[in-house]
């Protein structure tokens, strides 16, 4: 009995050695992201914080594709497009909407809106859906190429968006700027909180929260 209890209490010490380790080394981790924040705010001084208000404008002002796949979104994608359309302050831009034949209400809620403005441009893709998002993007992506060789220009930077998020008026201006010199921009994401649906909404906002 002594000896059973002797090699509990040895498992015992060397697990919480273990786990007290592991906390040691999340600690450490936390602690130099922290002192990354403190070095570089240092570093940066009383630079004033960008804003929109501050931005400089584009050196080589280009257009501005928005890709937003869609698959059995005809509940939203109406209402997004038309809120792009009238938020976005660009001068030159085109939406493309990935469509799948199988997808009738889609087709039919994206063709409302895009009837009556030529900067939404309906791509329906030969698959059947569902497929994967990459699937669908690379569809939007050789309908760029085709639309930039009619139009005769290069489109200058893509911006992605699912068919429920409400876009910013701004963003295609900032990313006109920002893109330049730079491979990839990224804004940050605010969740929208809706009232009534504290589980399905909620949960998204959690996660925002966490992956931000």
């Amino acid at each position: 009995m002594g000896a059973v209890q002797g090699a509990i209490d040895v498992i015992a010490r060397e697990a919480m050695l273990f786990a007290g380790v592991g906390l040691l080394i999340g600690g450490i981790d936390d602690l130099l992201i922290d002192a990354a924040f403190l070095i570089r705010r240092a570093w940066r001084g009383g630079r004033r914080r960008l804003s929109v208000m501050t931005l400089s404008a584009p050196s080589h002002p280009g257009r501005m594709a928005v890709f937003v796949p869609a698959w059995d979104e005809e509940a939203v994608i109406g209402a997004m497009l038309t809120t792009a359309l009238d938020r976005y302050r660009h001068s030159d831009y085109r939406i493309y909407v990935g469509l799948y034949p199988n997808d009738g209400p889609t087709i039919a809620a994206a063709t409302a809106v895009a009837r009556d403005d030529p900067r939404v441009r309906l791509v329906i893709g030969e698959t059947p859906g569902p497929t994967t998002k990459a699937g669908c993007l690379n569809t939007l992506w050789h309908a760029l190429l085709a639309a930039d060789a009619a139009d005769g220009c290069v489109t200058k930077a893509i911006v992605f968006h699912d068919a429920e998020d409400v876009v910013h008026p701004d963003e295609l201006t900032v990313f006109d700027t920002l893109i330049e010199g730079r491979a990839v921009v990224q804004l940050p994401v605010l969740p929208l909180v809706k009232r009534g649906s504290r589980l399905v909404s909620g949960h998204y906002a959690d996660e925002f929260a966490e992956a931000a």
